[in-house]
């Protein structure tokens, strides 16, 4: 399964991006699916995770109330939504499908994207 994530880009502080991320492959293949973010010199975190019926969603705190992930029900497309972006959330977004492990864990997906550039100007 390939992952391609698009929509990254620069935005002013408090501005906002929707990310997308698209599977080559059926939804089965994909099954739950999440994105995660690395800053230069620092360790790959969770960002968001969404289940295969979409009905289930999981943020990190430093996310709540700012972005929304979502996907339509058994799609392989999952989005998210940053609102009210702040300089700290610059960084490569990755998506990650196929959970195999935690969800919020990077080692508990299968398959991931190249990741797209978020880049917040303050």
């Amino acid at each position: 399964v390939q992952l391609q994530a698009s929509g990254g880009g620069l935005v002013q502080a408090g501005g906002s991006l929707r990310l997308s991320c698209g599977a080559s492959r059926p939804s089965s293949s994909t099954g739950d699916m999440a994105w995660f973010r690395q800053a230069p010199g620092k360790e790959r975190e969770f960002v968001a995770f969404v289940n295969l019926g979409g009905g289930t969603t999981y943020y990190a705190d430093s996310v709540k109330g700012r972005f929304t992930i979502s996907r339509e029900p058994n799609k392989n497309t999952a989005y998210l939504q940053m609102n009210n972006l702040k300089p700290e959330d610059t960084a490569v977004y990755h998506c990650a499908a196929r959970r195999i492990g935690s969800s919020n864990d990077p080692r508990g997906y299968r398959y991931w994207g190249a990741g797209t550039q978020v880049t917040v100007s303050s």
